[in-house]
């Protein structure tokens, strides 16, 4: 059995602008990749609303610092082979940081984590997929920055990318958030990247 955690933000965890409330199970993406997938990989869904690649968010209750809450995850699902990171959409913030170079930043320390950590069974470490979050409407920061940013990062670092906004948009409610229509596309078109990545 393959493991497969997907860490990431609001559109991993589900958010739907039209409520607001969460998707459906079967209609957030980690599902979606899921059933893509087959029985052979198990797929761990890790997604909190307002979550940053590595900054904090003091203005909340729940620790919003991907950074600083990756190694716990890593330990308490381990062993995984393969982690997929959809952050920095947050990062955009203003009382964040509000900068895609940093956000790069951010995203290059959640690889390092991965990479540093120290699994107490001995198992090699998991590969990591960078995925880019579909890209905002025009007027909110960082938008179509992200992507470009991170395909760079991954090809500097070693890693795996897709830029979600290949496959799906945001919707027009909010301009941040996918739809079900869209978040079920972005698992379904990961499946075959993760397939390849895993060597299924």
């Amino acid at each position: 059995m393959r493991t497969v955690l997907c860490y990431g933000d609001s559109l991993t965890w589900g958010y739907d602008a039209s409520g607001p409330r969460r998707h459906a199970l079967e209609d957030r993406w980690p599902s979606a990749l899921q059933r893509e997938l087959g029985d052979g990989v198990h797929v761990v869904a890790e997604g909190l609303n307002g979550r940053t690649t590595a900054f904090d968010d003091n203005l909340v209750g729940a620790d919003r610092n991907g950074a600083r809450f990756l190694p716990t995850l890593l330990s308490s699902h381990a062993p995984l082979d393969l982690v997929i990171i959809m952050l920095g959409s947050n990062d955009m913030k203003s009382w964040i940081h509000g900068d895609p170079f940093v956000a790069r930043q951010g995203m290059r320390r959640l690889i390092a984590i991965v990479r540093g950590h120290d699994d107490p069974l001995g198992h090699p470490e998991p590969k990591v997929l960078i995925v880019a979050p579909p890209v905002a409407s025009p007027g909110k920061k960082g938008a179509g920055e992200l992507a470009g940013y991170y395909e760079q990062l991954a090809d500097e670092v070693g890693c795996g990318f897709f830029d979600a906004s290949g496959v799906c948009e945001v919707c027009q409610i909010d301009g941040i958030h996918m739809d079900a229509e869209n978040s079920r596309r972005l698992g379904e078109a990961l499946a075959p990247v993760v397939r390849v990545m895993l060597e299924l």
